[in-house]
């Protein structure tokens, strides 16, 4: 079994690599997928569980609960649902197929399985441009108001990183691969990402 997880900084087009790469490589694909099986198992609306994920409600916690949400000081809810995406993306890796997980720490979380994983960056400026061309209907931010906006989401991701793993948010020394997608359409890159993937997985199972 193959599994790729991808960490990626907002607007750096991480999903749409993850996407591709999917494509490219026959790979099962898991990302507002498991949002979905989390609502199912907890009966809960899915878009309330991505916006307590997208928004971090746990940020303020002590960082001393690395590797474990057991006895997590904050709301019930909110460490109820750190728990179910655990528990789910857990058992994505027990089914034995290859697959690409996006975000959500896949990578720290699924260690055992070894994971090749990835970190997607991009400058400021192509991170806005890929943000403000892709923004749903109805939403109109100015280009300074979506910069804060990519800064505050990225904190997050980094605090939330912070909160289980002793590992840093970003760090090259943390991640297999760091893709620097500034410059690049998703699509050229993908077939160089993908074939880098399998010569990873080929040397690390002989």
């Amino acid at each position: 079994m193959k599994i790729i997880t991808i960490s990626r900084e907002f607007g750096s087009g991480g999903r749409e690599l993850g996407k591709r790469l999917s494509d490219i490589l026959g790979f099962d694909y898991y990302d507002k997928e498991i949002l979905a099986e989390m609502a199912k198992n907890k009966g809960m609306d899915e878009n309330y569980l991505g916006n307590m994920l997208d928004n971090h409600g746990w940020r303020n916690i002590p960082l001393m609960y690395h590797h474990s949400f057991a006895g997590m000081a904050m709301p019930f809810n909110q460490a109820d649902i750190m728990l179910e995406q655990k528990n789910v993306i857990e058992e994505i890796a027990k089914a034995g197929k290859d697959c690409i997980i996006v975000g959500r720490n896949a990578d720290v979380l699924l260690q055992e399985y070894e994971p090749f994983s990835i970190f997607v960056c991009a400058d400021m400026e192509a991170k806005k441009k890929r943000c403000l061309e892709r923004a749903p209907a109805g939403e109109n931010h100015t280009p300074k108001e979506m910069e804060r906006k990519i800064q505050q989401i990225d904190k997050n991701r980094a605090r939330t990183r912070e909160i289980i793993t002793d590992s840093e948010w970003g760090a090259a020394c943390s991640y297999n691969l760091t893709v620097n997608t500034s410059g690049w359409e998703i699509k050229e890159l993908a077939p160089g990402v993908a074939e880098f993937a399998q010569r990873w997985f080929a040397r690390t199972n002989k």
